[in-house]
């Protein structure tokens, strides 16, 4: 199969040259292409193309900027594929990852799946803590971390298959960001479309995101939940909620230690912030790492339970359009 592979960048052209040179390892056999979309940047990569002219076939392109999805959609258009994947400029790629996609379409194809996401040894040990927050099945559920027990799977736009077929279908990403693959997941579904899980399709995310950076990134990823809740009222879950429950109790444990002397509840986040420190320390054997994936969860579920009840008061009770309650999470086109 002949993939096109698209990856849009914004100022990161160091990113790009440690994800070219991945690719240039790649073990697959047949020809494949990558088309490179520049949105918008000031530090350019075409130089870093130009690099791997010879052992790669790339199209380099310059666009406004005009966010990530859109620069999906202009990739998608200008490449010669017939299966599109999408990588995030901070995406390191093992391998054999074409030849498991070519192996797992082969057995059971799907017009769109989605691959989950490690962490190498290389990794500064804060994105080590980062990645477990956002892939153990103590914090997401694993959803990230590749796993299966979903009814459909929802694909990450930093490692995702779209075939042209569907592409063509649903137009692509939408302008709301972060929350573009969500939303695109679900449309594929409402047009018939089936979305997978393929587990040994992953690539390893780097996240170049220091706390701050990533609290503001899971913030966004709160706030844009209720808002496909509201466009997608039958995909909502209770999950959804977890995160801003999980704060919601706790300043209810605390107060009824203060005031009530009662610390059990208090005593059941004790137990789980053991057990994650616990589980990370050993995953990564490194204590410092488990210590860190503390703080790593709590600006997760901080940032992303605070987001969510501001989103869902504002689109869900107040009825605000989201466009323009939130207008930082939607580009414009």
């Amino acid at each position: 199969m002949f993939f096109s592979l698209i990856i849009p960048v914004y100022n990161r052209p160091d990113e790009v040259d440690e994800l070219l040179e991945s690719l240039a390892q790649s073990t697959y056999k047949d020809i494949f292409e990558i088309v490179l979309v520049e949105d918008g940047s000031t530090l350019l990569c075409n130089d870093v193309a130009e690099k791997y002219s010879d052992r790669l076939t790339i199209s380099y392109y310059f666009k406004e900027n005009s966010g990530p999805g859109d620069s999906r959609n202009y990739g998608m258009r200008k490449a010669r594929g017939d299966y599109f994947i999408i990588f995030d400029s901070d995406c390191i790629i093992p391998s054999n990852y074409l030849v498991e996609v070519d192996k797992a379409l082969k057995q059971n194809y799907v017009d769109c799946f989605g691959g989950p996401d490690r962490a190498l040894d290389s990794f500064s040990d804060i994105q080590k803590a980062i990645n477990f927050a956002m892939t153990s099945f103590l914090t997401t559920g694993g959803i990230r971390g590749g796993s299966e027990k979903l009814d459909k799977f929802q694909p990450r736009s930093f490692n995702m298959g779209l075939s042209k077929k569907a592409f063509e279908a649903s137009q692509g990403f939408g302008n709301i960001h972060p929350g573009e693959d969500p939303d695109l997941s679900i449309r594929l579904w409402n047009l018939g479309f089936e979305t997978k899980l393929f587990p040994n399709a992953y690539v390893y995310h780097k996240r170049r995101i220091d706390w701050n950076k990533f609290s503001i990134q899971v913030n966004k990823f709160g706030k844009a939940r209720p808002i496909l809740n509201s466009w997608y009222p039958k995909y909502n879950k209770l999950t959804f909620f977890f995160p801003s429950a999980f704060l919601i109790g706790l300043i209810v444990s605390i107060f009824l230690m203060l005031f009530y002397n009662f610390d059990y509840l208090l005593q059941l986040y004790f137990i789980y912030f053991l057990v994650l420190f616990l589980v990370s320390s050993y995953q990564n054997k490194s204590i410092k790492i488990g210590y860190l994936s503390l703080i790593a969860v709590w600006n997760q579920f901080y940032g992303y339970g605070t987001g969510f009840m501001k989103s869902y008061f504002k689109v869900i009770i107040l009825k605000q359009k989201p466009q323009e309650a939130f207008p930082e999470l939607f580009f414009k086109i």
